[in-house]
């Protein structure tokens, strides 16, 4: 549905000759906006409480403005790309507004929300090299504006990093565990917290971790109540859920 056809749905509710509920129908079944190459989908907000987030990786810079210039048209007041290059972020830059964090590869069209205050999700990390899997969930979930506590390089083997923490650990609503190697992070924040535990297997590690493939078969594994799993690397997806956890938390 373009603005044009949202006027007249809207009018005609003002006119008294469509009812409210059948015009919130009509503009649900509105689905996507056909680009060609993508169909953008801008009633994505309608249905799950937040619009489409792009994929910048094998897309092009041209096909990622494009799809982005079309949401922000369709009245997403900002637009999340993720797996996006710094070269492809300087051209889509240079033709709409955008905020580029290279850690986590993620880029921000339209206003950037400086209001994240909701609740309070602890990302924790193996080490350092996790980092930019961590920066991807942290990015994401403020993006939706949640408060975010960053534990950076407390991994097992050095546990009283970890122990330090406990506290902080013990304030969360939501904890993001970020780890490669053998994954062992998840299962021991599992142990020493209440709340719910987002485990995130990386693909740091040497041979026999087999690019994340052991870390995500131990995460599988845990012996920790209260520990759930994403996909290897997937820092977006875990922030994306413990976001939506995190408000319900705040909500109840």
């Amino acid at each position: 549905m373009n603005k044009g056809e949202l006027k007249k749905t809207l009018e005609a509710v003002a006119e008294g000759t469509f009812s409210p509920e059948e015009a919130l129908t009509k503009i649900r079944l509105q689905p996507y906006e056909d680009l060609g190459f993508a169909k953008t989908d801008t009633q994505r907000g309608l249905r799950q409480g937040a619009g489409e987030v792009i994929y910048g990786e094998g897309k092009t810079a041209e096909q990622i403005y494009k799809i982005t210039e079309s949401l922000l048209e369709n009245g997403e007041k900002s637009v999340l790309i993720t797996r996006l290059s710094a070269d492809k972020a300087a051209e889509v830059s240079e033709k709409i507004k955008l905020y580029y964090d290279e850690t986590s590869k993620i880029g921000i069209a339209g206003e950037k929300s400086e209001k994240n205050d909701v609740g309070n999700i602890v990302i924790a990390t193996g080490g350092t090299s996790d980092m930019p899997v961590a920066e991807e969930a942290a990015v994401t979930a403020e993006f939706y504006g949640n408060r975010v506590t960053r534990l950076y390089d407390v991994g097992v083997s050095g546990i009283h990093r970890l122990i330090d923490n406990a506290k902080v650990l013990a304030d969360a609503r939501v904890v993001i565990a970020v780890a490669g190697m053998e994954g062992a992070l998840a299962s021991v924040v599992g142990g020493m917290v209440d709340c719910p535990v987002i485990a995130v297997p990386t693909s740091v590690g040497y041979g026999a971790n087999f690019e994340g493939l052991s870390a995500l078969l131990a995460m599988l594994n845990s012996c920790a109540s209260g520990v759930s799993v994403v996909n290897i690397d997937n820092g977006f997806g875990a922030g994306y859920i413990a976001s939506k956890i995190n408000k319900i938390q705040v909500e109840k």
